[in-house]
C-alpha cells in the first residue's frame, strides 16, 4: 500500500470538491450562447418588423419572424409540447400557444416579439439561478489543489487528496494552506476572511490551528495535518451550503405548490375568454382570441416563481459572505419571527476562559510575592485555574522559584516548599489555618461571580486571588442591539447565582437561570416553545446540541473550531463574533421584507395587467416586455439589494 507521490491530476473528473468545471465551464459557455442568440434574434426581427411595416415585402418578413422563433424558441417550444404530452401545463406550453395563435391570426410580428422576449426572461431568471451556484463555486475556488508534503527527507507536491492525518505539509508566503492543521515550526500572519468573516488578518504561530483555503500573508511555517481533505472545516462549508439552497422555507414551499395549480387555471379563463363572447354573445372572434392569447403571455408566473427563491439565495450568500452560514430559506424566514434569544454563558456570552481580576495581599505580603508564590506553585499543575494565574504572573514579568515537596490535592488545590517553607493555594480546606479566614472578603468577591483562591502558609492567609470567566467585549452591546429590536433575552448556565446574577447584570440580560446541567436547559427552551414563543438559542454546538436542536433556530458560536457545531445548528458563525446576532436579525427582516415585496409586485402587475388584456388595452409584445420580462427583471435586481449591507 505504497502512498502516491504523483501529481493526481486524473481526479478532478470524481472528486467531490474539485469539480470545479460545473460551475466555472458549463455556465460561462451557456450564457455566451444565449448572448449570441439574443444579438442574432434582435437583428432578424427588428429587420422583418422594417419589412413588415415599411416595405410591401411581406412574406419576407414573416420568413424571419418564423426564424426567430426558432431561433429563440429552440428550448421554449420543445419543453412547452414534452411538458404538454406528461400531462403538465407549464409556462412554456403558455408562451408557445400564444406565439402559434398570434401566427394563426396574422400577426406575426407579435407572435416572434413573444417568443424573442420571453427567451430574455428566461435568461434573466436563469443568471438570478446561478447565483446559488456562484455561492458554491467562489467556496470550491478556495479549495487548493495541491499541497507541499515533507516526505523522507523530500519536500513533494502532491493533489491535497493525496495527504494523510499527521503528514508535515509545508506552507510558503503567498501560499494557500491546502489542509486543516496546526502548526508546528514557524509563525505567519494569516487571511481567514474566506472562513470566519474577518477583515483583518491573524497571527499563526506554533500549536494554533490553520483552515484549508485560508491564505498565508507573509511567513513560512510547517503544518501537522489534522484532517483529510474531505473532512476539513471548508468542505463542510461547501456541503452546508449546496444543502441550504435545497432547503426551502414555507413560502418558497407555498409558491411552488401555487404555481402547479396557477397554470391550468389560467388555461381555462383564456379558453373562456377566447370562446364565451365570440360564440354566445356574438362579439368577433379574432379580437376576443388575440385577448386571450395576451392573457396567457401576461398571466406567466415567472416573476411570481423566482420572487421567493432569488431572494433568499441573495440573502443565504450574504451571509456566507459575512462569515454566517445559513442552513437554508426556513431559517432565514424563521428568524424574523424570533421574540426570544437564549444564551449559553460560558464560550458565547463569556470567552470560557478564566482571567485573574483581584490579588489581594494580607499579612504584610505584597502582590509581587503573592504572585511569584501562587506563580510558583500552579506552574507544577494543570488546572485551567493555575493556568490563569500562571499567564497572569509571566504577563507581569514575575520570575517563578524552585518549589519543593510539590503535591496536587484533589479538589481542593496545591502545596509545596519555597526557600523551605509549606505554602498552600486552592480552596478552604486546603491549609492547616481554619482560624482568622477572611470570609468577609471571599465573600465579597464571590457575590460579584468570582472564583477565589486562597493562598497561605502555615501561620496565615497571606493573599487571596480572583478568578472570572471573561466576558466578550460584544456581549454589552450585542444585548443592547437586541433589545432595541424587542428582542427578550435569557442566559443559561450551569455556574452558581453569584456568576450568573454578576454576568448578566453587567451586559444587560433580562432573565438568567444558573446550575444547570443540559437537560435542564431543554426544557426551558421547550416551555418557552409550548409558550408560543418563538425561540433562537445561542451556544457552542457540543454541550448545548440538545438545546439547539430543540430551539426554532440553533445558532452555534466559533464553528470554525466545531464540526458539531456546523452539523448540529440552523445557522453557523464561523468565528467567535456574537455581534452577528443582530446581523443575522436584520439580514432576515430585510431578506422576507424584499419577498413580500417581491411577490406583492408580482401579484399586483400580473392582476392588473390581466384585467386590462381582457378590455384590450394590452399587447401580446407589451404583455412579454413588461408584464413579464420587465417585471422579472424588476425582482432580481430587488433581491439584490439584499447583499448589500
Amino acid at each position: 500500500n505504497k502512498k502516491d507521490t504523483s501529481m493526481v491530476n486524473d481526479s478532478t473528473d470524481t472528486c467531490k470538491y474539485c469539480s470545479t468545471n460545473i460551475y466555472e465551464e458549463n455556465e460561462p459557455e451557456n450564457r455566451v450562447k444565449a448572448i449570441y442568440i439574443v444579438g442574432l434574434s434582435a437583428i432578424i426581427l427588428a429587420t422583418a418588423l422594417y419589412l413588415n411595416f415599411f416595405s410591401s415585402q411581406q412574406i419576407l418578413a414573416e420568413i424571419l419572424f418564423v426564424t426567430v422563433v426558432i431561433i429563440s424558441g429552440y428550448e421554449t417550444i420543445p419543453n412547452g409540447f414534452r411538458a404538454l404530452f406528461k400531462g403538465k401545463f407549464s409556462i412554456s406550453l403558455l408562451i408557445t400557444i400564444a406565439a402559434v395563435g398570434a401566427f394563426l391570426i396574422g400577426q406575426g410580428a407579435e407572435g416572434a416579439s413573444v417568443i424573442f422576449l420571453f427567451f430574455i426572461a428566461e435568461f434573466l431568471e436563469d443568471y438570478a439561478g446561478e447565483r446559488a451556484k456562484k455561492s458554491i463555486g467562489s467556496l470550491i475556488k478556495l479549495t487548493p489543489q495541491t499541497a507541499t508534503v515533507k516526505r523522507d527527507d523530500q519536500k513533494l507536491k502532491l493533489h491535497a487528496h493525496a495527504v494523510d492525518v499527521d503528514e508535515i505539509v509545508v506552507v510558503m508566503p503567498g501560499d494557500k494552506i491546502p489542509l486543516d492543521g496546526i502548526i508546528i515550526n514557524g509563525m505567519s500572519s494569516v487571511n481567514q476572511s474566506a472562513i470566519t468573516g474577518e477583515s483583518i488578518p491573524v497571527t499563526k504561530k506554533e500549536g494554533d490551528i490553520v483552515y484549508a483555503g485560508t491564505i498565508n500573508e507573509e511567513g513560512y511555517f510547517e503544518l501537522r495535518v489534522t484532517k483529510r481533505s474531505d473532512e476539513t472545516v471548508l468542505s463542510k462549508i461547501i456541503d452546508l451550503v449546496k444543502t441550504s439552497q435545497n432547503n426551502k422555507s414555507k413560502t418558497e414551499a407555498f409558491i411552488d405548490k401555487f404555481s402547479n395549480y396557477y397554470t391550468p387555471t389560467v388555461l381555462l379563463i383564456a379558453v373562456i375568454v377566447a370562446t364565451v363572447p365570440p360564440f354566445i354573445l356574438g362579439l368577433n372572434f379574432d379580437t376576443w382570441f388575440y385577448r386571450a392569447l395576451v392573457l396567457l403571455v401576461v398571466s406567466c408566473p415567472c416573476a411570481l416563481a423566482i420572487s421567493t427563491p432569488v431572494s433568499m439565495v441573495s440573502g443565504i450568500t450574504a451571509g456566507t459572505n459575512k462569515g454566517v452560514l445559513i442552513k437554508g430559506g426556513e431559517y432565514v424566514e424563521e428568524m424574523q419571527k424570533i421574540k426570544t434569544i437564549v444564551f449559553d454563558k460560558t464560550g458565547t456570552l463569556t470567552e470560557g476562559k478564566l482571567e485573574v481580576t483581584d490579588i489581594i495581599p494580607l499579612n504584610n505580603y505584597t502582590k509581587d510575592e503573592i504572585l511569584e508564590i501562587a506563580g510558583s506553585l500552579e506552574s507544577k499543575s494543570k488546572h485551567p485555574l493555575a493556568d490563569a494565574v500562571v499567564k497572569y504572573s509571566e504577563k507581569n514579568s514575575i520570575t517563578f522559584l524552585d518549589v519543593k515537596n510539590f503535591e496536587s490535592v484533589t479538589g481542593k488545590g496545591v502545596k509545596g516548599q519555597i526557600n523551605k517553607k509549606m505554602f498552600y493555594i486552592g480552596r478552604k480546606g486546603l491549609s492547616t489555618i481554619y482560624s482568622k479566614f477572611p470570609n468577609d472578603l471571599i465573600e465579597k468577591l464571590e457575590v460579584t461571580g468570582k472564583t477565589v483562591l486562597i493562598i497561605s502558609n502555615q501561620e496565615h492567609v497571606i493573599g487571596l486571588i480572583g478568578l472570572m470567566d471573561k466576558i466578550r467585549t460584544s456581549s454589552q452591546n450585542t444585548i443592547m442591539g437586541l433589545k432595541e429590536r424587542n428582542i427578550k433575552t435569557i442566559m443559561l448556565t450551569g455556574d452558581n447565582e453569584g456568576t450568573a446574577n454578576a454576568v448578566s447584570s453587567k451586559i444587560g440580560i433580562d432573565i438568567h437561570y444558573s446550575g444547570l446541567l443540559p437537560e435542564d436547559k431543554v426544557k426551558i427552551i421547550n416551555d418557552l416553545i409550548l409558550k408560543d414563543e418563538h425561540v433562537a438559542m445561542v451556544g457552542d454546538g457540543v454541550n448545548d446540541a440538545p438545546a439547539l436542536a430543540r430551539s426554532n433556530v440553533g445558532i452555534a458560536m466559533g464553528s470554525a473550531g466545531s464540526d458539531v457545531a456546523i452539523e448540529t445548528a440552523d445557522i453557523a458563525l464561523m468565528h467567535d463574533d456574537i455581534s452577528k446576532i443582530s446581523y443575522i436579525i436584520d439580514l432576515s427582516r430585510k431578506t422576507m421584507s424584499v419577498v413580500k415585496q417581491n411577490v406583492s409586485l408580482s401579484i399586483i402587475v400580473k392582476s392588473s395587467f390581466a384585467f386590462f388584456a381582457i378590455l384590450g388595452f394590452v399587447s401580446l409584445w407589451m404583455a412579454v416586455a413588461f408584464g413579464d420580462m420587465g417585471l422579472t427583471l424588476v425582482v432580481i435586481i430587488n433581491a439584490l439589494r439584499i447583499g448589500n449591507n
